[in-house]
């Protein structure tokens, strides 16, 4: 039997990725979101509350990187998305990550995240949950630990992780149980 619990946000999974920006005086500004992905072939798409710092860095930059941490990284993004750099300016050099610029847009990449999405800000739309952020993937940097024989990325080794926001927890991805477009062929009447 299935019970009601009304409008709730409890989708499972969902991800978490880390929206790297630049504040006004050039220092690294990074933030845990899970509110967003892919939404085309080259556009990711973020929901964000509009009195987050990141927000303001979108805006005035108009570039960021969207990177997917490891469970490796998981105590220090979980930080970098409790913490609010309107409140803590210097919240990321807490967490002993390392950034470089990025050489395609003007925006941080974090070394220790394995991929990364190096991102323009195309669209910034008022909707009535926040704000929708529309950016055109201008390129993808990967760890080469990360990458199989042929130069492709394996979820497998990212070590990433998922949130749960049903019981506010992480879990950890990794385990391939088949292959897509091919597991449920068997179904197709020939």
């Amino acid at each position: 039997m299935k019970k009601d619990l009304g409008v709730k946000p409890f989708l499972f999974p969902m991800p978490t990725y880390m929206i790297g920006t630049y504040n006004e005086d050039g220092s690294v500004d990074e933030m845990m979101m899970a509110w967003g992905g892919i939404c085309a072939e080259d556009r990711v798409a973020l929901n964000l509350e509009a009195d987050h710092k990141t927000v303001a860095n979108l805006k005035a930059r108009q570039a960021f990187t969207l990177a997917v941490p490891g469970a490796d990284t998981m105590k220090e993004s979980d930080y970098l998305g409790i913490v609010s750099a309107n409140k803590e300016p210097d919240k990321f050099a807490r967490t002993g990550l390392h950034a470089v610029h990025s050489t395609r847009v003007d925006a941080p990449v974090i070394e220790e995240y394995p991929v990364t999405l190096e991102c323009t800000v195309e669209k910034i739309e008022e909707e009535p949950y926040g704000l929708r952020i529309l950016g055109r993937i201008e390129n993808v940097l990967a760890d080469e630990s990360v990458l199989d024989e042929k130069g492709r990325i394996d979820a497998g080794r990212l070590q990433a992780f998922l949130f749960d926001q049903m019981q506010f927890g992480y879990y950890a991805v990794g385990e391939k149980i088949g292959q897509a477009w091919h597991s449920g062929a068997g179904f197709i009447k020939k």
